[in-house]
């Protein structure tokens, strides 16, 4: 076999984690997939597996393997779409990681128009606040807010994501909303650790005026739907995306304390590796997300 179809072979050996479950997946038989995986071994000079009755393991030369075959296999995929013909046809999954609050609601609605458009494509939509390995994850974009620090990526600027401070009607014990940011600190407070742990920083939106204050957190989280619902408990006061607290403000069930001040905006970035080939899916998605995300950030009242 040529070597592209080995490596094909060996990509699925690892995705499936035995040779069995990937002779499945190959259509093909357990033996014939482990002779591909020693001819693979053969022609590069090196193992790529240890393997054993119970346990199948990458060695460090089957890690970079595997890495770049990947890379290499997606490239292949888009070369040939092009040369075909059909590389402005999207088909086949399309992997993508987003943060567990915009992935359970701001982007479920660009998604759906993108599934809508095109039907030969399925998406994987896997909720998780990191940055991930995209070659050994398989992992075709990300949609990230804050800043982009990985200079390997392509990066592109989707929008920004407002940030207010709000707090259930209890916390302030009768007392009149708080003009002035200084008057923030004597709250108590919730902190989302992604952002801010031990002080906030807040901006007057007329002026630029700055303020920090330093906060002593009741409660910090990871999780933006936690730091929500323990803001609407009456635990503290929190920094926030304003299109997550629309509806509360709305009904009143929590209240913008100095409305006249934010924290910094967050950007959006949609990320994802340089290539030589991009795969049609990615390219339309990609489109699809520059047009919509802005317009759904847009509408989002502060």
């Amino acid at each position: 076999m040529d070597r592209i179809a080995l490596m094909q072979t060996f990509v699925t050996i690892v995705d499936a984690g035995n040779l069995s479950t990937a002779a499945v997946q190959l259509g093909t038989t357990q033996p014939t997939v482990s002779r591909r995986l020693q001819a693979l071994e053969r022609s590069l000079g090196v193992a790529l597996l240890q393997r054993s009755t119970h346990r199948m393991k990458l060695t460090p030369d089957g890690e970079r393997c595997f890495e770049r075959a990947r890379e290499l296999l997606t490239n292949w995929a888009s070369f040939e779409a092009d040369l075909r013909g059909d590389g402005d046809q999207p088909d086949g999954v399309l992997r993508v990681l987003v943060p567990h609050a915009f992935g359970q609601q701001m982007f479920v609605a660009p998604l759906a128009e993108y599934l809508q458009r095109y039907p030969r494509v399925a998406v994987e939509w896997l909720l998780r606040d990191d940055t991930p390995n995209f070659i050994a994850e398989g992992i075709d974009c990300a949609l990230h807010v804050g800043d982009v620090r990985e200079l390997s990526l392509v990066a592109i600027r989707l929008a920004e994501v407002p940030r207010i401070v709000v707090a259930a009607p209890s916390v302030l014990k009768g007392q009149p909303v708080p003009e002035h940011a200084s008057e923030l600190a004597a709250l108590p407070w919730l902190a989302l650790r992604t952002f801010y742990r031990n002080e906030v920083t807040l901006m007057r939106t007329d002026t630029g005026e700055r303020q920090v204050l330093a906060i002593a957190p009741r409660m910090s989280t990871d999780s933006l739907f936690a730091l929500c619902s323990a803001a609407l408990m009456g635990m503290g006061a929190c920094v926030a995306s304003a299109w997550l607290l629309a509806d509360d403000l709305a009904q009143q069930r929590l209240v913008q304390l100095a409305p006249r001040w934010q924290a910094p905006s967050l950007p959006v970035y949609l990320v994802y590796p340089q290539a030589r080939f991009y795969p049609a899916r990615l390219r339309r998605f990609v489109e699809l997300m520059r047009a919509r995300v802005p317009q759904q950030m847009s509408t989002v009242a502060v």
